[in-house]
């Protein structure tokens, strides 16, 4: 039966009017971008605004300006737009190649990039609702997940009452790269690392990031790094077009000569957050990318991992993701 949910609707034309419309609706009130999660979550019911404010009509952040030192891209600019911007093509294919291997053509022209940071998990507990538990959906209810069919699910930053994985691509690259968020609120503006953007479910899951409930994200900043030029974004998922990673790896280098002075190592489709592996990028310092010193950066990047039931493949299928990333940035290092 068809379940009617009424909430009022509000498109502002500034960010202050935005802020200060998501700040006075009340619990509940929700920023519209492209939509393509919000309305897919709201036709299951998952989320029930009781007002919904649409940024779409904001020209400051639809702003994309990649000319400077840093690269300055408005959180209201479409993903197939700033995919096929030519700076991140050539010095930061990683990137644009997160966005332009993310969702289908149809939803890349409406997706933003800053709604793409925020986009909710894709488990299918999550989403389909009763009878199935869930602690991001409903608290305290348990997760059905742990117990029942986990092929696609998390192995790295898991914990008892979560193993939902985080599905987007385009903040797994932004990771590698340590780009930077600027937020507003009704207190001001503030700047934060994506690193610390996203958070681990721990004993509370159904929070998933740091931002309070009524701060925006305004634009995303990448500042300037020897790693971009040579670096990929490797996506291994189970058909070629219109589908989540089962393991992606964002692989950025700086190498002299044959030897590696500078290296950046992000995972995706395979942890609750978008995952950096340090320890991985560290063994590869002063030393050549060969296929074995890419196969051994690979095996440390999941020496913490905590595979379930069914998707313990996702450790040997990470690990040679991330090697093969590593071969092909060395490759693009010669260019």
């Amino acid at each position: 039966m068809l379940t009617t949910r009424p909430f009022t609707y509000a498109a502002p034309t500034t960010i202050a009017d935005a802020v200060a419309l998501i700040d006075t609706g009340g619990p509940g009130t929700k920023f519209l971008a492209g939509g393509t999660t919000l309305y897919d979550l709201m036709k299951l019911g998952v989320e029930t605004p009781a007002a919904v404010v649409d940024l779409g009509r904001i020209p400051e952040l639809a702003i994309v300006d990649t000319t400077g030192d840093q690269l300055v891209i408005g959180a209201g600019a479409r993903m197939c737009d700033v995919a096929e911007d030519p700076v991140l093509l050539h010095d930061y294919p990683a990137l644009a190649e997160s966005l332009s291997l993310a969702a289908s053509q149809q939803l890349r022209t409406m997706a933003t990039v800053g709604g793409n940071l925020l986009q909710r998990t894709r488990c299918a507990y999550f989403r389909a609702g009763a009878p199935f538990a869930c602690n991001k959906r409903d608290p305290g209810s348990g997760c059905a997940a742990r117990e029942g069919i986990d092929r696609v699910h998390a192995v790295l930053g898991v914990s008892d009452s979560c193993i939902a994985t985080y599905a987007g691509d385009w903040a797994v690259a932004l990771l590698a790269f340590d780009a930077l968020v600027d937020v507003v609120g009704p207190g001001g503006e503030r700047t934060l690392p994506v690193a610390d953007l996203h958070r681990e479910p721990g004993d509370t899951p159904q929070i998933e990031h740091t931002l309070a409930p009524n701060e925006l994200i305004v634009r995303i900043r990448v500042p300037p790094t020897d790693t971009g030029r040579a670096s990929t974004y490797l996506k291994i998922r189970d058909r070629e077009s219109y589908a989540f990673a089962l393991a992606s790896a964002a692989v950025g280098l700086a190498v002299d000569g044959d030897v590696v002075r500078n290296a950046r190592i992000a995972l995706g489709g395979v942890a609750t957050r978008p995952w950096r592996a340090r320890a991985a990028e560290e063994s590869l310092i002063d030393a050549p990318v060969t296929a074995d010193t890419a196969r051994r950066a690979g095996r440390i990047a999941f020496a913490d991992a905590r595979p379930g039931r069914h998707n313990g493949y996702k450790i040997e299928l990470g690990a040679r993701t991330v090697a093969n990333a590593l071969l092909i940035a060395a490759q693009r290092s010669v260019r």
